[in-house]
């Protein structure tokens, strides 16, 4: 892991890394030939060799998974002459306004040469009734320009850049019925073709006897993990709840397909000879539930982890459980390093983790004769200690945390295993149509209440806490003190309790400086998002905000462009945001903002002048009524006026910055 994250971050040479492992090689076969007592003086000096040989390998491991570096990748040959073939690698997934599919580049065309070349584009296509003809392994050609993906830019934004890049993605298109041509040869995989044959039949059968649009979307989300018919609000409540992870199909769907299987096999350990066998039948079984969900990413590490889980319970069965856990990490990290910011990843680990070192102190807080209470008992401090070491990460992605986390999982959790095993079954009897009609009919009961139940929790006013803002070194902190002090409860070990203090003190001291640097923060921050003017000008844990009043109603537009900045900035939510005037001067900086025409022209210094909109000016005109120091040309300013306006800055000398182009504009003040 630091070995991964260290080359991403500082980027050092192939060859450079090539020749440490190459001398790190040779210092341990040179160390194995030396006698036992030179073997035992340099042992440390080995040992340090033997770690070094391990991070080198995770640099060695980005290096090569990052698209960049190969010969053949798109972008070392892309122009905007190049005629290009690709082929569709997903069936089309249906948006608002348009088809998206992810699609693999393998040929560029340039008069008569041709070049082959890899890389993954996103292609969106406008809604047409010709695009039905396209599915998985069509391959298409077209000659329209390729847009590098890029963040909005905003600040606290999620970085979409880098991850597509971990997927090898680094370009993107918008195509019309008249933009390209369908070649009649297709390109596809056996293995492919069932994944989606699988999805497909799994998610018409779940249609076809489950009722209801949100019970049956849920239901294809619970089960395969397809979440194109889930209806947002209700993601968003079962979010707020801190039962999300219901919904993602991870390591829960396959820690609960995983004890199934050992509960039903479990006669089978107490005939000789059959632990073969049995881990056999019960790994065969995981992976047809994987292969059965699509075979995600985020499902295909759980069945790699339960699948060493499995493994290392036949052949060794006082192996340590963190040892287990670590080698499955260990092979998925080597499989693609990049997981390892993938938060689901993260998320898996840190609660698989959890239970295993809290569930047994957490469920001895309680002792419960009656064996119902007992096993509710410990559904609940399954929760309890999963979210131990979640929380921190969770406040750290999200920044939130779920204040009812224990009444809705004591409800959902049991309730979606019922709900999983009974879609499992309802598949497998599918050809018998009354007996699937009377399960999709219990299952669309028992999914209209578990979507009641957190719907109404949801609704409750301190449901969720929000507005968190957690740097890494304070989750990482966090983090160390909750497993410090878990320690020191269980083991009494007084060096764990000093340790845990000195971490929440350091913990409570960052939180303090960052709270303290907020309330002198002074900044006017122009956003990027395409289409409308949105402006806030931050005055400590307060704002004014100057743009679309949309901005204001819209909750997804908010919260995706406009609330991950506030939370950065630590602006309370519910503190309301103050119109101004388009002319004002704040923090000693005279700032005008002109979004129509005409305008009054009066001759005086602007330190910021903001574009918006599409007033009908030029640059020169502005040049001769200001003295402007700096120009910013906000989301809403059309891209060909924008150009026109870039290219006058430019030969007048004056700095112009255009968020859509580098991203909004922050600045202190």
């Amino acid at each position: 892991m630091i070995g991964i994250i260290l080359q991403w971050h500082i980027q050092i040479s192939l060859r450079f890394l090539l020749i440490a492992f190459t001398a790190c090689a040779v210092i341990l076969v040179a160390y194995s030939v030396l006698k036992i007592k030179f073997q035992y003086s340099f042992k440390y000096f080995i040992g340090f060799s033997i770690q070094l040989l391990i991070v080198i390998s995770g640099a060695v491991l980005v290096w090569m998974n990052d698209v960049r570096h190969d010969e053949k990748w798109l972008g070392h040959h892309y122009n905007n002459q190049k005629t290009i073939v690709v082929t569709l690698e997903e069936p089309l997934v249906e948006k608002a306004n348009s088809y998206k599919a992810l699609a693999t580049v393998h040929t560029f065309y340039q008069n008569d040469s041709s070049r082959s070349v890899q890389g993954k584009i996103i292609i969106y296509f406008k809604k047409d009734s010709s695009i039905n003809t396209l599915s998985y392994g069509s391959q298409i050609v077209f000659a329209k320009s390729l847009q590098k993906i890029k963040n909005s830019g905003n600040p606290g934004s999620f970085d979409y850049t880098r991850y597509s890049l971990f997927s090898g993605i680094t370009h993107q298109v918008y195509l019309t019925a008249t933009d390209f041509e369908v070649l009649p040869a297709t390109n596809q995989t056996a293995f492919k073709e069932i994944i989606f044959a699988c999805r497909k039949w799994v998610i018409s059968t779940l249609k076809k006897y489950i009722a209801g649009e949100k019970e049956s979307g849920l239901a294809e989300a619970l089960l395969i993990g397809y979440k194109d018919d889930l209806d947002k609000n209700l993601v968003e409540a079962y979010s707020n709840t801190g039962v999300v992870h219901v919904i993602a199909i991870s390591g829960l769907h396959l820690g609960l397909i995983y004890w199934l299987l050992l509960f039903v096999t479990k006669p089978l350990k107490k005939v000789k000879g059959t632990s073969w066998p049995r881990l056999a039948l019960i790994l065969f079984c995981l992976w047809a539930f994987t292969l059965l969900a699509g075979a995600q990413p985020s499902v295909l590490r759980s069945a790699i982890m339960f699948t060493f889980l499995a493994i290392g319970e036949v052949i060794a069965k006082r192996s340590s459980i963190y040892n287990t856990l670590a080698l499955s990490a260990f092979v998925l990290l080597c499989i693609n390093p990049f997981w390892i910011w993938d938060v689901g990843f993260q998320l898996s680990y840190a609660a698989v983790l959890s239970i295993i070192m809290f569930f047994r102190p957490v469920y001895n807080w309680l002792y419960v004769k009656n064996k119902a209470l007992d096993f509710l008992w410990k559904l609940n401090a399954v929760t309890i200690a999963a979210q131990l070491l979640t929380v921190p990460i969770s406040m750290y992605h999200f920044h939130q945390f779920p204040a009812l986390f224990i009444f809705t999982n004591f409800v959902a959790v049991p309730l979606s295993s019922i709900i999983l095993i009974g879609e499992i079954a309802l598949c497998l009897f599918s050809l018998l149509p009354p007996l699937a009609t009377l399960l999709g009919k219990l299952l669309h009961y028992l999914i209209y209440w578990m979507n009641s139940y957190i719907e109404e929790l949801n609704k409750i006013p301190f449901a969720v806490w929000t507005g968190f803002s957690l740097s890494i070194l304070q989750s990482f902190i966090l983090i160390a003190f909750v497993i410090l002090f878990c320690y020191w409860l269980m083991e009494k070990q007084k060096m764990a309790a000093w340790l845990s203090l000195a971490c929440l003190v350091w913990f409570i001291g960052l939180r303090t400086l960052s709270f303290t640097n907020s309330y002198r923060q002074r900044k006017l921050v122009v956003y990027n998002v395409p289409k409308y003017q949105a402006i806030d000008v931050i005055d400590g844990r307060s704002y004014h905000f100057i743009g679309d009043s949309i901005l204001l109603l819209d909750d997804f537009i908010r919260n995706f462009h406009l609330n991950p900045s506030r939370i950065l900035h630590r602006i309370p939510k519910d503190q309301s945001a103050i119109t101004m005037a388009k002319h004002f001067s704040f923090a000693g900086k005279n700032i005008l903002i002109i979004d129509t025409f005409p305008i009054t022209l009066n001759k005086e210094n602007i330190d910021v002048l903001i574009l918006s909109r599409d007033p009908k000016l030029y640059i020169a005109q502005l040049a001769k009524a200001f003295s402007i120091n700096q120009i910013i040309i906000d989301g809403s300013v059309p891209f060909w006026k924008a150009a026109y306006w870039k290219k006058d800055c430019d030969s007048l000398k004056i700095p112009c910055h255009d968020v859509a182009e580098k991203g909004a504009f922050v600045m202190n003040l």
